[in-house]
């Protein structure tokens, strides 16, 4: 009896003794009769149709090369002071400076993800949002530091869950109330201190801004939190004798770590450097605390700045610094221009820290990088774009014939960084594909004229072999599925590859973000029926489910098919809301790629928080994001995605009122 068997696309299979490497299936062969060989013409005829087109050798995530070191071992967590005087610890606050991005607001279960994804690539802090913003963030924080925040690994890992507040009793209350169920918890208060801010903005004398920094620090140590951070914002247009005295006072009062933020990305870095030089040498304290730094990205320079802090500590005259915590967010994501990228930094202090920085090292597992990349821009709906550093889909691209010739002899000449270090798949290297269907019908025609010839049984693998594929390619690309996930994707992806003649691993990433960077389903779209063209109205009939199985039907006209399915789903859906945003990207080339689809919505009713850095309330945006090889689909898909975020906000906010209220009425019975 034969067996065909279709599983993993790396699998090299054997035959008598003679192997050959198929990326597509590979086939095991029995005999009935034992004794009369497979006939050497029919291998030769397999290995030929099944010689696979020349191509890269394929990079997965679970690869890393010798090129860096393994990461170094990290030291034992201890607030104001580090024994391995090179480590630096990173500071992640891309759930909340990162979220404040215009567009990026999270639900909480995505925050949730995010910062299990965050634990997995070692960041040090999690700066897991703004507490007093709104009972939903409360609720956030509260969720991360519960979970997140008391998953200690095998190694004695857990990060520490950092909560925002501005310098006031009722934010730093709250926050302790969010961070306080972590194993590690800690206040991040602030409060500005440059000029403009001071008559503008806070309206307060010198005098007055630094006593409610020294009462508010000395008040959340009080509440027992024993790791506080201050920051003093704007410090980089702020006057130096100024902050060398508010921050003295602050660490008398029992701060543990003080972050010098450059709010508005004014500084230089020679200026930064140089700012951060002067604050150690002339506060008193200081040799108490941890020094860190916070780069916006105003004028193109927070990374910089931030790496020419670490040239002050060795290329300087100014003495050991205490600057061991840089504050992050993936991808640079950020209010108004961004921030420092954490994978740039931590990047830089992979590839130079040796040679330039005297040996400074985190303990940032960098295989994550590019997963938790992609992660946070599905989530919250912003494009990294292509030529972005690390993670961008060019930073490892070769267009040049040049560069091109370089790197087919050395990839060293043209790369200083393997895409493999960052878990990282090379945008051409989508070649090795699991929905060939020419090579696999061809290959089984020339089993089936074989086991006729031969009097041989061709018995078909079990059909969850091609799950288990799946499974393990999207494995090594990095993703953790359910068994309810997979099966989805692997019927999406069966659609597909029945359409396309190769089915590429950016086509596997887009359904997986589809499928799993999805908020909490309120409707879903289950039928979409579009008419259009010159000759009239464009019509669109829409079928949603929702979240108790029952169907809803609208018709719509329109100016085009996604305005008039959109119309419709309002018809159902009744939210009104306003489409900010809309985008379109093929995630291959060809005229059967798949379709990606933004959106960016807001209600019309408004919900809003409170901003962190003003106090002012803002209007909530929701993004939705969604993928299919028709486009009008893909539209339809984000549009909901968006729709149901909103709804789980709204929904979540109410339920969290009703709750304060019902506090409320008990205690006034109490």
């Amino acid at each position: 009896m034969a067996t065909a068997m279709f599983t993993n696309p790396k699998f090299s299979p054997s035959i008598n003794g003679s192997s050959f490497r198929n990326p597509q299936a590979h086939f095991l062969f029995h005999s009935i009769n034992p004794k009369k060989p497979i006939s050497q013409s029919c291998l030769s005829i397999l290995k030929t149709s099944l010689k696979p087109q020349r191509r890269i050798t394929q990079i997965v995530c679970s690869q890393i090369p010798d090129s860096f070191p393994a990461t170094a071992q990290r030291p034992e967590y201890i607030p104001n002071r580090i024994s391995d005087p090179n480590y630096v610890r990173i500071f992640d606050t891309t759930l909340r400076d990162g979220e404040q991005s215009p567009g990026a607001s999270l639900t909480s279960k995505e925050k949730v993800d995010i910062a299990r994804q965050l634990s997995k690539l070692g960041v040090d802090i999690i700066e897991a949002g703004f507490p007093a913003a709104s009972k939903d963030d409360f609720k956030a924080v509260k969720q991360i530091a519960m979970e997140v925040g008391n998953a200690v690994d095998k190694d004695g890992y857990v990060p520490v869950i950092c909560g925002l507040s501005r310098c006031n009793e009722k934010d730093i209350r709250t926050a302790w109330e969010a961070v306080k169920y972590a194993k590690r918890p800690r206040i991040h208060t602030f409060i500005a201190t440059s000029p403009i801010h001071l008559e503008y903005k806070l309206r307060k004398s010198k005098e007055q801004v630094i006593e409610i920094a020294r009462s508010m620090v000395k008040f959340a140590r009080s509440l027992g939190c024993e790791d506080v951070e201050f920051s003093p914002e704007d410090a980089g247009r702020s006057d130096r004798e100024f902050l060398y005295q508010i921050l003295g006072e602050v660490i008398k009062a029992g701060a543990t770590t003080l972050n010098i933020p450059d709010t508005v990305g004014y500084t230089a870095p020679t200026e930064f450097g140089q700012l951060i030089a002067d604050i150690k040498s002339n506060t008193p304290g200081i040799e108490n605390v941890i020094i860190s730094t916070h780069c916006q990205n105003d004028l193109g320079l927070s990374t910089a700045n931030t790496i020419e802090v670490f040239h002050y500590l060795f290329c300087s005259t100014w003495g050991t610094c205490r600057l061991r915590q840089v504050e992050v967010t993936v991808n640079g994501i950020g209010e108004r221009a961004g921030n420092a990228a954490l994978e740039e930094v931590v990047m830089a202090l992979k590839c130079r820290g040796e040679q330039v920085f005297g040996g400074l090292h985190t303990g940032i597992n960098i295989k994550h990088i590019s997963m938790t990349s992609k992660m946070v821009e599905e989530y919250t709906g912003l494009h990294v774009q292509p030529h972005k550093a690390i993670v961008g889909a060019n930073a490892f691209a070769h267009e040049s014939g040049i560069h091109q010739d370089g790197m087919l002899k050395h990839k060293g000449t043209y790369e200083i960084i393997s895409p493999e270090d960052i878990g990282f798949e090379r945008s051409n290297e989508a070649g090795i594909v699991l929905g060939n269907l020419g090579v696999l019908y061809f290959t089984c025609v020339m089993l089936f004229v074989y086991a006729q010839k031969h009097n041989l049984i061709l018995q078909p693998a079990p059909w969850h072999s091609g799950r288990h594929a799946l499974r393990q390619r999207l494995g090594e690309l990095g993703y953790e599925l359910q068994d309810e996930q997979l099966e989805n994707i692997f019927w999406r992806f069966k659609a597909i590859a029945e359409q396309k003649k190769r089915v590429t691993d950016a086509d596997l990433r887009a359904l997986v973000s589809d499928e799993v960077f999805q908020p909490e389903v309120v409707w879903k779209l289950l039928d979409l029926q579009v008419t259009c063209g010159t000759l009239g109205l464009s019509t669109a009939t829409v079928k949603l489910v929702n979240a108790d199985g029952m169907e809803h039907v609208a018709c719509s006209v329109g100016t085009g098919p996604v305005d008039s399915a959109y119309k419709a789903v309002d018809l159902i859906v009744k939210e009104p809301v306003t489409l900010l945003e809309y985008s379109m990207n093929a995630v291959t080339e060809g005229i059967d790629a798949i379709a990606t689809t933004r959106v960016l919505i807001r209600a019309e009713n408004g919900h809003t928080s409170t901003h962190a850095l003003t106090g002012e309330s803002v209007q909530r945006t929701f993004s939705g994001i969604g993928a299919g090889m028709d486009v009008v689909v893909s539209s339809v898909k984000a549009y909901i995605g968006a729709v149901n975020k909103m709804l789980g906000f709204k929904e979540r906010s109410t339920t969290l009122s009703q709750i304060s209220v019902t506090e409320e009425r008990t205690r006034v019975s109490a």
